[in-house]
């Protein structure tokens, strides 16, 4: 099966890919980025791995972009403090390798080659890796069959496999299933991913079940951020803080009037606003509805801070450490296509506030199904949850230690993961 399927993925898939790509740069920007940057991809390689010891170890974290490289942080960065090996890290998108260029604990950080057998062939034959390790789902056919080839193992991490997916369609499943078995492990956030990985008749020796390390991403980064100080001492002395996370314009119309409702009653709150994409025109947009309804004041300007009720964070980068000041944050997407990282604000040890559409993150339906994380599904909804959680403080309390504690319940992956690697390293 592997000739039909590597005939039809580069007879036909790969063709019909790059004339998507050519037409999709004349409008997207990402997309047109992502093509220029790796004009000079081998060019770089040559020179970064000029430096490089090749008495050591390379081992190579692939990751889509930026929110999987968050998971394999951890992995890296553990073990580089207990093994002196080599590390490459490759983006496949221009957002993840742009936003991770400074990171210190990588010896190389580049793109991921197109996915055709020359690029594939000539990326492998450059680094000679002696471990590939993708992150999450981000994997490439040709890719997977050059390191067969040259019997590189390679594991997939944090792997996860919902029950109803489009891999398990008719040729899909046979096509997955002819990449999953060319794979050394499958490191899986659960016994329900295993058994839905187990479901493409993998040998079940090479799926096992670790966890998931944006527990261990998101505790590390916690203990970080309560070091950093946004604001001044006693800023929100006597204040309740409600944050308002990776905030969408669906969101914010089901959020903001619950808030505006709110801030007549409770004199105490004081209301963040972190959009997702905090540009330009969103940020006016924000103001422009909230004006002449609550006073307010951009982040960026916090110095002529004047008890306004409502901060909107115009800067990226900080969320997980607003979240430490808040006694109940909503986290966004969930009104639009899915929900952001619930586990920022859970770590916390706060409620938790989301949408209806959150199936896609399995942290969400957990920690509503454990009673510390709250579906909202209209503005009436949000407002009375919220009026709940800001005026009962034992009730915020218990919802919060439920949050916490899941968070610090399935710490661990992170160890359970390099134990598998250093078969190998």
């Amino acid at each position: 099966m592997k000739n039909i399927w590597y005939l039809f993925y580069n007879g036909f898939v790969i063709p019909l890919f790059k004339v998507a790509l050519f037409i999709a740069q004349l409008f997207n920007p990402k997309i047109r980025t992502g093509i220029s940057g790796r004009k000079k991809l081998f060019e770089n390689l040559i020179i970064d791995l000029a430096g490089i010891d090749r008495e050591k170890k390379m081992i190579w974290f692939h990751s889509a972009s930026m929110g999987e490289f968050e998971q394999a942080k951890p992995i890296i960065e553990k073990l580089r403090a207990e093994k002196n090996v080599n590390i490459i890290v490759t983006f496949f998108s221009p957002s993840g390798y742009n936003n991770s260029l400074k990171y210190p604990h990588a010896d190389i950080i580049t793109y991921f080659p197109f996915d055709t057998p020359v690029m594939t062939n000539r990326f492998l034959n450059f680094v000679r890796p002696n471990l590939a390790i993708f992150m999450r789902y981000d994997i490439w056919p040709n890719m997977i069959w050059q390191l067969e080839k040259k019997k590189t193992p390679c594991f997939i991490v944090d792997a996860t496999m919902r029950k109803k997916t489009p891999r398990k369609w008719l040729l899909a499943r046979s096509f997955h299933k002819s990449l999953y078995t060319r794979v050394t492990a499958i490191l899986a956030v659960s016994n329900n991913d295993v058994e839905n990985f187990s479901s493409f008749k993998i040998n079940k020796e090479k799926i096992k079940a670790v966890g998931d390390t944006r527990f261990d991403r998101v505790y590390q980064k916690s203990l970080q951020a309560k070091e950093k100080k946004l604001f001044k001492e006693n800023f929100f002395e006597w204040k309740k803080v409600f944050v308002l996370g990776s905030s969408w314009e669906n969101d914010e119309e089901a959020l903001l009037p619950a808030v505006l409702k709110l801030l007549k009653y409770d004199k105490e709150l004081i209301t963040i606003i972190v959009p997702h994409e905090p540009t330009l025109l969103h940020l006016e947009r924000l103001e422009n509805y909230l004006h002449g309804k609550t006073k307010l004041i951009r982040s960026s300007l916090l110095n002529n801070y004047k008890n306004e009720r409502v901060i909107i964070v115009d800067s990226i980068g900080i969320l997980l450490t607003l979240y430490y000041y808040a006694h109940v944050a909503y986290v966004g997407g969930s009104f639009k296509q899915g929900i952001h990282n619930v586990l920022e604000p859970a770590v916390y040890g706060i409620p938790v506030l989301f949408g209806p559409k959150h199936e896609n993150s399995q942290e969400a339906v957990n920690l509503a199904k454990l009673g510390g994380g709250i579906c909202v599904r209209n503005k009436k909804e949000a407002y009375k949850n919220l009026r709940k959680l800001l005026s009962n403080e034992t009730l915020r309390r218990e919802k919060g230690k439920i949050c916490s504690d899941y968070v610090k319940n399935n710490i661990g992956a992170t160890q359970k993961i390099l134990n598998e690697i250093y078969k190998f390293v």
